[in-house]
């Protein structure tokens, strides 16, 4: 399979759906220059709520989300392939989808996927999320074929559940995708470690862009973007300000490095005592 040039956006984004949709759209066209094919947003692309109940309050169902046509036309206009790390979608009265958008060159959805495992934790200092109140949790695992290599997708709180990343592994994806919104807490304790350890784990390349700083609802983010090879070795990372990283992908180091450590062949069933 070719080479190919991915690209993280970072984002800060705020409860200003209008302005964090500029933003982004400025930043994935600073992708688009620099040489990137295949760009990729984090999670709350288009709206970082105060909490459940203002995002719930201002989302609607995907027909009729304000963000949505902007990145299809952005997309077709520039013939890239536009991952949008995830958007608020209302799937019924009370919640949401925390849902990605992977779009093609063409502008249309290539595929969906809504992140499955949810954030109900209480970090020391006082922090307390609750993210099951208003979101209701995916229930597939999604992987889809980009022209270069299979892509499986995930957000945020999925890094820490590798069965997750095996599946997507054995379904052939050799491409992980992480947007996130990692807390600072939890960022700087394992965002890198997690990371890195999801591409050797399943001899993959992971391409994980954030939400990095402080918000406008009070939340601070950890930021640090980054793009890992399958042997785990850091190709690009970001600070905490919104920017653009890029790194070439050969989908070949996959394979090589899936030769080298074969586990994704040893798994073996057994039980616990």
């Amino acid at each position: 399979m070719p080479a190919f040039r991915a690209a993280c956006v970072q984002l800060r984004s705020s409860d200003d759906v209008e302005e964090n949709v500029r933003v982004a759209a400025q930043l994935i066209c600073e992708a688009h220059a620099r040489g990137a094919a295949f760009v990729c947003t984090p999670e709350n692309t288009a709206l970082m709520a105060r909490d459940g109940g203002a995002r719930l309050e201002r989302s609607t169902t995907e027909e009729r989300d304000a963000a949505l046509p902007s990145f299809r036309a952005l997309a077709a206009e520039l013939g890239i392939w536009l991952l949008i790390g995830s958007l608020a979608i209302k799937v019924s009265e009370t919640h949401t989808a925390n849902r990605s958008f992977l779009i093609d060159p063409a502008g249309a959805i290539a595929v969906r996927y809504d992140k499955i495992h949810l954030f109900d934790v209480d970090l020391p200092g006082g922090e307390r999320y609750r993210e099951s109140n208003s979101v209701a949790g995916g229930e597939r695992a999604v992987t889809v074929d980009l022209p270069w290599a299979r892509l499986g997708l995930s957000v945020c709180y999925d890094l820490r559940f590798p069965h997750l990343y095996r599946t997507l592994a054995k379904a052939g994806a050799s491409v992980l995708a992480v947007p996130s919104a990692f807390t600072e807490t939890t960022g700087k304790a394992h965002w890198h470690v997690l990371l890195r350890a999801r591409a050797i784990e399943n001899g993959a390349f992971v391409i994980a862009p954030a939400q990095g700083g402080a918000h406008a609802n009070g939340r601070r983010t950890y930021g640090h973007s980054l793009i890992v090879s399958p042997w785990g070795e850091i190709l690009a990372e970001a600070d905490e300000e919104p920017c653009v990283i890029v790194a070439d992908i050969d989908p070949a180091q996959s394979a090589d490095a899936r030769a080298r450590i074969p586990s994704l062949g040893h798994d073996r069933p057994f039980a616990a005592s």
